[in-house]
């Protein structure tokens, strides 16, 4: 299995593998698996188990299984497969032989629930569903025992047989285990454990019209395959007792432990995937990849890298206590990432004309432009400087207020790695009053690199593309998505989508080499952030860029 190198962090689980080795006690292999259902795509929550997983099998000279639990064909498709299979590998982690689908296991499934009902310990029941429900009694009150429950073994294994061979309609029975309907963990009241389903399989075809519940196969399957460590989430610790119930109960090659971790909880964040399912059904979002979307697909159309994901699960731990992370630890996870891999460019994304009317027209100058100011060994380019240039609406002011220190009328400020400039007027349209055009005088003294130019002095530094020496593109601004930092505890939480986590700007200016970058790749835009070409919209030599994230945490200011 080859995986990425990063230090090992120290957790609960870690802890537990180490003494388990240690003891001998799984006589010194360690096999972990990462088990999604292939129902939607993964979001940042599974990454925090995908790391977890692949981690320990790499740190403790194991091995991971990759393993689809596809028990529910109704919602299940392979587009979701492959999206799965393609992000565990983007996220650095490999699989190796390992490989696995819960329907591999079907046969063996079936032929450990003949033996469950042989032995006494299940039952074909034929209760509706909402009749089982009724049944299964609460937290307070014990459940009832159905009326089917003393079917005789043979009566039993012939119904079973018979809702193989496809004679039943789908709830016209189910095959539940006896356990206890007086137990006070509600899922060992007698749970189903296969239901009819005429339905076909994207692996197996119609070859099945009755499918494993999920904690049946689930747990054979770890079975199966030898897994010394079934690491999952929280919610799932109620399920235990079900889980070693039916490892214990059947005739399976070895018999895993399962150990649960708090989930990930992340703020201004949906990770229910019912309700991004809506998102996306509702055309809240343009898709499961949209780069405003919590999906793994989403974040790395955004300009999520993957060394920034593996930061962040490593920065936020394995724990058993439920926590909310606020997401801004993800986000100054990317800017580290980002800041030490992002060459940097100029790109000004709301551009208004400035003339420098003592500049000789025609004239065309070159400036020196470092790739990276942390990196000199990335070298330099170079940008042309002319009459006419463009620089970013928000640095000028036409009433300047306390502290604005960058172009104002009568102002002087510097162009970056350029010149200073006096600002000496402006143009307003005559009908709306917004400013059209800036005019400004330079000092020729004043050139960047050159000796004394440093000596005019000046508070205010802003960048700037020449008009005619550059390129327009699109650029879009994403923020998060909701409002609030609690999405999923609002009543409704459409109410909290935030309107502005879009802003489209079809008209901002770029270096030109901008527009030969491929998708996918990351810069910096000077002042503005981290941004990505877009994986879908983009085109040879037509790039759109998507920001990633600001270059500081702007949120920290709104709260």
């Amino acid at each position: 299995m080859s995986t990425p190198n990063s230090a090992p962090s120290t957790n609960f689980i870690r802890n537990i593998v180490s003494e388990d080795l240690a003891s001998g006690k799984t006589l010194g292999r360690i096999a972990t698996r990462f088990p999604p259902e292939p129902n939607g795509y993964l979001h940042i929550g599974h990454a925090k188990s995908i790391c977890l997983n692949f981690g320990i099998a790499r740190d403790f000279g194991g091995v991971c299984h990759m393993r689809f639990d596809d028990t529910n064909p109704t919602k299940e498709d392979t587009e979701y497969v492959d999206s799965i299979l393609d992000t565990v590998r983007w996220l650095g982690f490999d699989w190796g032989p390992h490989l696995y689908y819960a329907s591999d296991y079907f046969e063996r499934c079936y032929a450990y629930a003949e033996g469950l009902i042989e032995a006494g310990k299940a039952y074909v029941d034929s209760l509706s569903a909402d009749e089982i429900r009724s049944h299964r009694g609460s937290l307070t009150e014990p459940g009832k025992n159905s009326p089917w429950r003393d079917r005789s073994v043979a009566e039993n294994l012939d119904l079973f047989r018979r809702m193989r061979a496809g004679e039943f309609a789908d709830g016209q029975h189910v095959l539940r285990l006896k356990i206890d309907m007086a137990s006070p963990n509600l899922n060992l009241r007698d749970p189903a454990i296969y239901r009819i389903r005429h339905f076909p399989h994207w692996r197996t075809g119609n070859t099945w019209c009755i499918y494993p519940m999920y904690d049946y196969a689930h747990a054979l399957s770890d079975a199966e395959e030898h897994i010394t460590h079934s690491i999952c989430t929280l919610e799932f610790e109620d399920h235990r007792p079900l889980y070693d119930w039916v490892v214990e109960n059947t005739p399976v090659p070895s018999r895993p432990h399962q150990y649960e971790f708090a989930r990930l909880n992340l703020t201004y964040t949906l990770m229910s995937k019912r309700k991004l399912l809506e998102l996306v059904e509702e055309h809240h979002v343009s898709g499961w990849d949209d780069p405003r979307m919590p999906t793994l697909v989403g974040l790395r159309r955004r300009g999520y890298t993957p060394e920034s994901i593996r930061l962040f699960c490593d920065r936020i731990g394995v724990s058993k206590s439920d926590s909310l992370i606020d997401v801004s630890v993800l986000e100054d996870c990317l800017r580290t990432d980002l800041n030490e891999r992002a060459p940097r460019r100029v790109a000004v994304l709301d551009p208004v004309r400035l003339i420098i009317d003592n500049y000789p027209e025609g004239q065309v100058e070159l400036c020196e432009v470092p790739n990276h100011p942390q990196k000199p060994e990335w070298g330099k380019r170079t940008i042309p400087f002319s009459r006419e240039l463009v620089i970013e609406r928000e640095d000028f002011m036409a009433s300047p207020i306390k502290g604005f220190f960058r172009m104002v009328p009568g102002g002087e400020v510097r162009l970056r790695y350029a010149y200073v400039v006096k600002c000496t007027g402006f143009v307003t349209d005559p009908d709306s009053g917004v400013v059209t055009e800036i005019h400004c005088d330079y000092y020729p003294e004043t050139r960047s690199g050159t000796p004394g130019a440093d000596a005019h002095k000046v508070k205010g530094n802003i960048h700037w593309l020449a008009r005619d020496h550059s390129r327009e593109t699109e650029v879009r601004l994403y923020d998060r998505l909701f409002s609030d930092p609690n999405p999923a505890g609002a009543e409704d939480y459409r109410t909290l989508l935030n309107p502005d986590s879009i802003q489209a700007r079809p008209h901002c200016r770029v270096e030109s080499a901008l527009m030969e970058a491929l998708p996918g790749e990351c810069f910096q835009f000077e002042r503005n952030g981290y941004f990505v070409v877009d994986s879908r919209d983009a085109a040879p030599g037509r790039p759109v860029f998507n920001r990633a994230v600001t270059l500081r945490d702007v949120w920290a200011k709104r709260s």
